[in-house]
């Protein structure tokens, strides 16, 4: 399983925290008024976040490209290296948006780093050592957490 649930888990207390922040009143001060956009932005981060999960786990079927120990860079992969993590990153944004606090809009960037240099340290180093150049020309073409359309 690797150090993605612990990632995960991380990026879920840290949200959990900001938001029993808010709910308890302590961040008053950073509260936005105008709720709708946040409220809309949320809803389609929360959405997007269940997609990518959904198109890498069930459409992609991840779990046997791992078990017969291939890369995987079709579906949802030619458009987000990592769109387990993507897809958490987005939910978690989501929640945090539903807060309108101006003081927890700095987790989602923090969130982004903190996935970055973790998986820069551990899993892109593995598929690197496991895959050579192929997982390298698939870095140049396919950005890490955000998708985005092939780079040719």
């Amino acid at each position: 399983m690797g150090i993605g649930p612990v990632c995960i888990a991380i990026m879920f207390v840290f949200t959990g925290a900001g938001i029993v922040l808010v709910k308890s009143g302590m961040l008053k001060s950073g509260m936005i008024n105008n709720a709708l956009p946040f409220v809309i932005a949320g809803i389609l981060c929360i959405a997007g976040g269940i997609a990518l999960w959904l198109a890498a786990v069930i459409g992609c079927r991840i779990d046997i490209k791992i078990k017969s120990n291939q890369l995987e860079t079709c579906g949802i992969y030619a458009y987000v290296r990592n769109p387990i993590y993507s897809a958490f990153l987005f939910i978690c944004t989501g929640a945090l948006l539903f807060c309108r606090n101006l003081y927890l809009f700095i987790l989602p960037p923090l969130f982004w780093a903190y996935l970055t240099v973790v998986m820069k340290l551990t899993e892109e180093k593995w598929l690197i050592d496991r895959f050579g150049d192929e997982y390298s020309d698939y870095c140049k073409k396919v950005n890490r957490f955000i998708p985005w359309k092939r780079k040719k």
